[in-house]
């Protein structure tokens, strides 16, 4: 096999199909009396089953991230085919969709309601507030108690259902306390308008905080192979206070797939442009985490991608990433990196190498306790 593993043809030959993730034609799903679609479980593969414990909430071990369905840092996608790309998560397994009120703005919500509506009762949904909007524009940030509450009406109206299973503070409000913003949310979770409170880019101090008023069920922030800042501190809190960790950028804004070379330079309007990892002195460093995946991928018969993701979700039993993708191609590709196993001897040996690799562009330890 090949070193440079090409994602799009990776599906023609993976272990996918015989593993059983390819399930569309498997009777997957039964029709209810009122027409509604169920998931048959019995004919998902074990590999599928594997679930992880967020606050009340039993989720698969990969969630789909749908912030670029509506085009925040790329150009916005057709719903049609967004949709699509969600229901074909259901159907291999996936039951945790990541949102957020300021996509688009609201329009990622309003591609996650109706793609999963006909399978509310299957699965979970995690959505964000936290800013303000003047049109459709984000004007500053907003987490006052009476304007969560009109934020929430309107994620319930667009997300189709009466109640969040995961309701976020997407970033702190440096003008409201989080005792009074965690009161609201306990105030909407004891009204049965959200299921679970948690938190987005904060200290430890503003974790501690929340979590007195109300238990926090789930921290998301940027980790990956790459970006290990979390490790520092969160992650140890994360297991004192029983908290479960999401990451998004998994998978660094496409580096671990093994896309990017050392003369990639960002387009104009995606968010790589701006980030300080891309440049071309970092990207001589990083890539070579990027190298280790592909030496681990060809280990294992799998794609970088994959080696990233099994690798981030081997770290700990409480961390559910939320690779985002527009693509199907790409999506089954993450879905089976669920079936990428590593020994205790092997995680060794890739921390060993990761630890060695000096990289750059990334956050320091000390920025772990600013609210971001």
């Amino acid at each position: 096999m090949k070193d440079n593993i090409n994602r799009r043809k990776f599906l023609q030959n993976s272990t996918l199909a015989s593993a059983g993730l390819l399930l569309g034609s498997m009777g997957l799903f039964s029709f209810t009396a009122n027409g509604n679609r169920t998931l048959n479980l019995q004919n998902i593969s074990y590999s599928d089953r594997k679930k992880r414990k967020i606050g009340t909430l039993e989720v698969s071990a990969i969630g789909l991230g749908c912030m670029s369905m509506a085009g925040v840092y790329n150009p916005r996608q057709d719903k049609a085919e967004m949709i699509k790309v969600i229901r074909k998560a259901i159907e291999n397994g996936v039951d945790f969709f990541d949102t957020a009120e300021v996509y688009g703005p609201q329009y990622s919500e309003e591609i996650v309601g109706e793609a999963l509506k006909p399978f509310r009762n299957q699965v979970s949904i995690a959505s964000k507030f936290g800013f303000d909007f003047s049109g459709n524009g984000r004007n500053g940030r907003n987490s006052r108690p009476e304007h969560i509450r009109t934020a929430v009406e309107g994620m319930l109206k667009r997300l189709q259902t009466d109640t969040i299973d995961l309701l976020y503070l997407h970033r702190m409000d440096s003008g409201t306390p989080i005792e009074d913003i965690a009161g609201t949310v306990k105030d909407l979770i004891k009204e049965g308008k959200a299921r679970n409170f948690g938190l987005s880019e904060v200290n430890p101090e503003t974790i501690r905080k929340a979590n007195a008023v109300q238990k926090v069920a789930a921290l998301q922030s940027e980790y990956s192979m790459l970006e290990r800042v979390m490790e520092h501190d969160i992650f140890p809190l994360c297991e004192e206070l029983n908290i479960a960790f999401v990451p998004w950028g998994p998978l660094c804004r496409g580096m671990l797939t093994g896309r990017f070379d050392e003369n990639y330079i960002p387009e104009t309007g995606f968010r790589r442009a701006g980030v300080p990892y891309f440049t071309p002195e970092a990207l001589q460093a990083n890539l070579k985490v990027t190298e280790l995946a592909k030496q681990w991928a060809v280990k294992k018969n799998a794609t970088p991608a994959q080696i990233a993701l099994a690798w981030a979700i081997a770290q700990k039993p409480y961390i559910v990433p939320i690779p985002g993708t527009t693509n199907p191609n790409h999506l089954m590709e993450n879905i089976g990196a669920l079936n990428v196993q590593f020994s205790n001897s092997e995680l060794k040996e890739i921390r060993t190498s990761l630890e060695a690799i000096p990289t750059i562009g990334f956050r320091t330890k000390e920025s772990v306790f600013t609210n971001l």
